[in-house]
C-alpha cells in the first residue's frame, strides 16, 4: 500500500503541506547588487538523494542575473525532471549570509511558525511514494516537466504534534548520520587506495631506483608493457554440444551482462559459452570497467571482452593495475581499442605482483565493508521512513543508540540521505 494510501492510526490525520509551509519569495526591497558576496547552489550542487547543506559558490551579488531566493532554514526541492524524481533536495541549515540564491529549477519552502519542523518534511519527501505521487502531478512538455508550486502545496502529509514531528525527525536524522559516516568512511578508503596504487606502481616494494618511462617513473627491474601485450588472446568455445563439464549444466552457470558487468543470474540461453579457464578479467567496451571473474560463467551479449593474464603475470595484479587506468574513448564500441595500446607498470616477479595485491585487496575489502552497511543502512532508512510517517512504529519502540555511538566524520559537506 502506498504512504499515502495508509491509514494513519488513532490520534493522526492528514493534512496539506501548505497548511504548514509556504514558498520563500523575495522582499521587494532587496537588492542583491549591494551585497559582496551572496551564496549560490547551482543544480549540480544540490546532491541526489537530499543533503542538509548543497556546496555553495559565493558570487558577487551583481553577479547573480537570476535565480531563486531562499533563507536559512528552507527546504530546496529540485522541481524539474529527472531532479525532483531522483531526490535532489537541500535543508538549509546553516548560512553564511541572510540569504541565498539558488537555480531557478528549485521551489524553497520555509515553515510558517515554530510549530513545523523542517526536517521531518524533508525526510518526508524522501519518500519514494511521495516522489512518486508528484511526479504523476508534474507539468510541461516532455523532457522539460517541472513540479509547479501549488502540487507540492497540496500535497497530503501527516499532521503531527510538534513534539512528535521532532521526534520522528530526529529518529530518521539518527539514522541519516549513520549512513552519511558510512559513505564518509568509504570515500576516505576509496582516496587510500588511489593513493596507494600512486605509490605501489610508481616505486613498487623493493625500493629499487626509479627509471622514466612513457607511463612515468617505474622502478627500475619493472617493465611496461602495452595491455595487449600482458593479454592472451581469447577464443569462445561455441560448440553448442558443450552442454556438461565438472560444474554442472550449462543452464547453472551465470550469465554476466555486459551493459553493467554484473551477474544478471543463470541461464542456458547465452550467446557464448565460457567453458573452465584461469580467471579472467571482464573489460566492458561500453562501460570502460572491468570485473575479475574466477568462476565459469556465460557471456549474454557482444561488447565484452575477456582479458586472460599471461604467464608469468597474476591475474589479480593485472585487474588492479587495468582499474588504475583512464581508458580514454574512441567511439561507439571502440573502447578496447585504446585500451590495448595503454601500458601497465610491470613488476618483473610475480612475488612483489602478489604482494601488491595484497594490500590493495586488503583496502578493497575496507571498502566493500563499508559499501555494503551503508546497503543495510539504506534499506532500514526506507522501512523506517515508512513506518514512522504512518505510524505503524512509534519512535518509543526504537532504540538507535547503536547508530549514534560516534562522532561522524567530517566532510566537504552533508553526504546523501538514502532514498
Amino acid at each position: 500500500m502506498s504512504l499515502l494510501d495508509a491509514d494513519l492510526g488513532e490520534g493522526r490525520r492528514w493534512a496539506k503541506v501548505g497548511d504548514g509551509y509556504a514558498v520563500t519569495k523575495k522582499p521587494r526591497s532587496l537588492d542583491r547588487s549591494t551585497f559582496p558576496t551572496i551564496p549560490f547552489a547551482a543544480m549540480e550542487a544540490i546532491p541526489q538523494g537530499g543533503a542538509y547543506l548543497p556546496d555553495f559558490a559565493m558570487k558577487p551579488g551583481d553577479a547573480i542575473v537570476s535565480g531563486t531566493y531562499f533563507e536559512r532554514g528552507d527546504v530546496l526541492v529540485g522541481k524539474i525532471t529527472p531532479s525532483f524524481e531522483n531526490g535532489k533536495q537541500a535543508l538549509i541549515q546553516d548560512l553564511p549570509a541572510p540569504f541565498g540564491y539558488a537555480t531557478t529549477e528549485v521551489i524553497p519552502l520555509h515553515p510558517i511558525s515554530d510549530r513545523y519542523d523542517p526536517r521531518f518534511l524533508f525526510f518526508y519527501l524522501l519518500h519514494p511514494d511521495v516522489r512518486h505521487y508528484v511526479a504523476e502531478r508534474m507539468e510541461g512538455s516532455t523532457g522539460r516537466q517541472r513540479v509547479p508550486e501549488y502540487v507540492l502545496l497540496d500535497l497530503p502529509i501527516p499532521d503531527l504534534e510538534p513534539d512528535e514531528q521532532k521526534a520522528v525527525a530526529d529518529a530518521i536524522e539518527t539514522l541519516h548520520m549513520a549512513i552519511s559516516a558510512e559513505t564518509a568512511c568509504e570515500e576516505r578508503a576509496r582516496d587510500l587506495k588511489r593513493a596507494a596504487m600512486r605509490a605501489l606502481f610508481t616505486k613498487g616494494l623493493r625500493a629499487e631506483a626509479q627509471k622514466e618511462t612513457e607511463i612515468g617513473p617505474v622502478p627500475e627491474s619493472w617493465a611496461t608493457p602495452t595491455v595487449a601485450e600482458a593479454v592472451l588472446p581469447f577464443r569462445f568455445d561455441r560448440r553448442k554440444q558443450v552442454a556438461k563439464s565438472a560444474y554442472g549444466e550449462v543452464g547453472e552457470w551465470p550469465i554476466i551482462d555486459q551493459g553493467q558487468q554484473a551477474i544478471a543470474g543463470f541461464t542456458d540461453d547465452a550467446e557464448k559459452i565460457i567453458t573452465p579457464a584461469p580467471p579472467i578479467i571482464i573489460f566492458g567496451d561500453h562501460t570502460r570497467a572491468f570485473k575479475f571473474v574466477d568462476f565459469p560463467f556465460a557471456l549474454g551479449a557482444d561488447g565484452t571482452k575477456p582479458l586472460l593474464a599471461r604467464e608469468g603475470i597474476d591475474a589479480r595484479f593485472l585487474f588492479q593495475a587495468l582499474c588504475a587506468l583512464d581508458v580514454p574513448s574512441r567511439g561507439y564500441n571502440r573502447h578496447y581499442t585504446a585500451l590495448s595500446e595503454m601500458c601497465l607498470p610491470m613488476p618483473s616477479t610475480q612475488e612483489e605482483q602478489r604482494e601488491i595485491v595484497a594490500i590493495l585487496d586488503a583496502i578493497d575489502r575496507k571498502i566493500d565493508l563499508h559499501r555494503r552497511k551503508r546497503t543495510v543502512l539504506d534499506e532500514l532508512f526506507k522501512a523506517l521512513l515508512h513506518r514512522l510517517m504512518t505510524g505503524e512504529i512509534r519512535v518509543s519502540d526504537l532504540d538507535l543508540s547503536a547508530l549514534s555511538s560516534g562522532p561522524v566524520p567530517a566532510t566537504k559537506q552533508t553526504p546523501e540521505v538514502a532514498a
